[in-house]
């Protein structure tokens, strides 16, 4: 008995083992820190509006962190401020990503940024993607402002930033070897994969098919006015615009975040990759 005793644990401790490779190697199971982290800071947020704060107090919130238009033409409704002066003006280019309109709006965006995030988080380190982040965030804020200039059209979610995770992870997602090919190995090298060129992206059948379903979403969006219903003013919108620049910014901007490749390569705009 004693044989197969030692057997059974070899074969119980070697299982043990490739489930804890697999688990390490899984993204499900690996999600990078800086993910969950702004995941819990999203949700910590809301659940503060929602559970915490008194209507008024929400209120107040929304108009300190929300994006709004309005804030930057105040001569369109005399007497009109919103609170938070000079700073609001510069801080609610970023802090509306940190706010939604319901726990749909929270979990729908969640949903996205789970993986996408989870991708690009792990190509392109912490700092590195908290930058890339905030940089796409604050490009579809200037769309949503170029395209709602003057008007009182608050908005507030994440969609735009995570628009540019999505264009981000679609630099090197379908490359070969990438997370998302059939030839990809599993492990953390699918996701240091050479990136592809920005001039290679149109020419791409798996990501110009990519692009046409982002693009009808965001068009179905548009084309319904969707909401996110949180009543400052004329009611947050989830502006498709501020996707949409989200989306460019990280499909542009992505070489000048992505971290050294083994072989040094120019890329988009002859920029060096350092």
């Amino acid at each position: 008995m004693r044989p197969c005793d030692e057997q059974g644990t070899g074969v119980t401790r070697a299982t043990a083992h490739r489930i804890e490779s697999l688990l390490q190697r899984e993204p499900a199971f690996n999600v990078p820190g800086i993910i969950v982290g702004l995941i819990a800071i999203m949700g910590a947020i809301h659940f503060v509006r929602v559970y915490l704060l008194a209507p008024d107090q929400d209120q107040l919130m929304l108009a300190l962190m929300a994006f709004d238009p309005i804030r930057y033409e105040s001569s369109i409704l005399p007497g009109y401020v919103l609170p938070g002066g000079f700073g609001a003006e510069i801080w609610t280019f970023f802090t509306y990503a940190l706010i939604h309109g319901s726990w749909v709006h929270y979990g729908v965006n969640m949903i996205w940024f789970l993986p996408f995030g989870s991708a690009l988080a792990r190509r392109f380190g912490p700092w590195r993607f908290m930058g890339f982040f905030v940089t796409t965030a604050v490009a579809g804020a200037f769309a949503h402002l170029a395209a709602y200039a003057g008007q009182n059209a608050p908005v507030v979610g994440a969609s735009a930033a995570i628009s540019g995770t999505m264009a981000g992870a679609m630099r090197f997602a379908f490359q070969p070897g990438g997370p998302l090919h059939f030839l990809r190995s599993g492990d953390d090298t699918d996701y240091r994969v050479p990136a592809l060129p920005l001039t290679g992206v149109f020419r791409d059948p798996r990501v110009l098919i990519f692009l046409g379903v982002w693009f009808g979403i965001n068009f179905l969006f548009g084309a319904t006015s969707l909401s996110a219903g949180t009543g400052l003013g004329t009611g947050a919108i989830v502006a498709w615009q501020a996707h949409i620049g989200g989306f460019v910014a990280g499909l542009v901007l992505f070489a000048w975040f992505d971290p050294a490749p083994e072989t040094p390569q120019f890329d988009d705009f002859d920029a060096m990759q350092h």
